[in-house]
């Protein structure tokens, strides 16, 4: 699959899992990432230099089927964001999904929240990515006025490592189909 690339080193995508997925835990969990942006006329690099995990206590309301951040959590998520001149990368966990995709809930919760990230962030690059036990998908929004698109990849120093692609592919039928 073409598309914008996520570049992690140093151990970054096995933390990432290790806290998404917790031993004995049921419920979804999120963290986020900090990136540099590398573009050219065909390619969009988006290399991690910092995560930050979020912690029980940074969530409103969370379930296995959904969470909220607190306000204090993501406004602290884009200052930080701010202050490393970096772009932003949510990532969640689905943990009783298989084959990642994002909910319906995932899709418009986008509408509200990546808007106003990246009002914030200077029109830097934003991107999601959902994970599943066995796989992942994500998302990228190349700047405040591009359509979402389908990542590529995730890179790490092992190899790359390719997303699902459900969402981009069946984003009319999540978007439009009525909640539970």
């Amino acid at each position: 699959m073409s598309g914008p690339t996520i570049h992690m080193a140093g151990g970054v995508l096995a933390r990432l899992r290790q806290h998404l997925f917790p031993r004995g835990g049921s419920c979804e969990e999120a963290a986020f990432l900090f990136a540099q942006a590398q573009s050219t006329d065909a390619a969009l690099e988006l290399h991690v230099s910092e995560a930050q995990l979020i912690p029980p206590e940074g969530f409103a309301y969370r379930s296995p089927f959904y969470l909220e951040l607190t306000d204090e959590t993501r406004a602290a998520v884009i200052k930080r964001a701010h202050d490393l001149g970096a772009g932003l990368i949510e990532c969640h966990s689905h943990p009783g999904q298989r084959g990642a995709c994002f909910s319906w809930s995932d899709l418009h919760g986008f509408d509200e929240f990546v808007p106003h990230a990246m009002w914030r962030l200077k029109g830097r690059p934003y991107a999601a990515i959902v994970m599943a036990p066995d796989s992942f998908d994500a998302l990228v929004w190349r700047s405040a006025t591009a359509r979402v698109e389908p990542a590529g990849a995730i890179v790490t120093e092992t190899g790359r490592i390719e997303p699902t692609g459900l969402t981009h592919s069946n984003w009319s039928e999540i978007y439009d189909r009525q909640p539970l």
